[in-house]
């Protein structure tokens, strides 16, 4: 059974993926809020430093992940950010692992995106890697519950 920070999370990352669908970003104030709660929950689940030094890492794993790609402009600050959040959640270990699923459910979305324009004879055109960071989350935690 997924706990109470898991639940938040999903919620968090399906809503920035509704987010990125419809409007082509991921909001700050969402990213934010959900850093804020993974903080504050896991210093009060943790009792204090230690789960907070974990969901630090956690966000620190996220943000160094995607920076690069946001670097050479293969990626949106928002996505960057909210890898960020995620890892904040799950913690650095789980966070790397979050982070090669996302790349993963990326590459499988690049495709169907390029797929699904050339069929419409459009160009595809930004991708909302919101939708992958939240399938790496959900089989992140999948994968946690097995």
């Amino acid at each position: 059974m997924w706990n109470g920070l898991e639940i938040i999370l999903l919620c968090l990352v399906c809503q920035a993926a509704a987010s990125d669908l419809a409007w082509r970003r991921v909001p700050n104030a969402l990213v934010l809020t959900g850093l804020l709660i993974a903080l504050a929950l896991h210093w009060r689940l943790g009792g204090g430093a230690a789960l907070l030094g974990q969901a630090l890492a956690g966000a620190g794993v996220g943000l160094l992940l995607f920076l690069p790609l946001y670097a050479l402009g293969g990626m949106a600050a928002g996505d960057v950010k909210l890898m960020a959040m995620a890892g904040s959640f799950v913690g650095p270990m789980q966070a790397l692992q979050l982070g090669v699923l996302s790349a993963i459910a990326g590459g499988v979305l690049a495709l169907a995106w390029l797929v699904a324009a050339r069929w419409r004879g459009a160009v595809a055109e930004g991708l909302p890697y919101a939708v992958a960071i939240a399938v790496g989350t959900i089989a992140t935690l999948a994968l946690a519950h097995r």
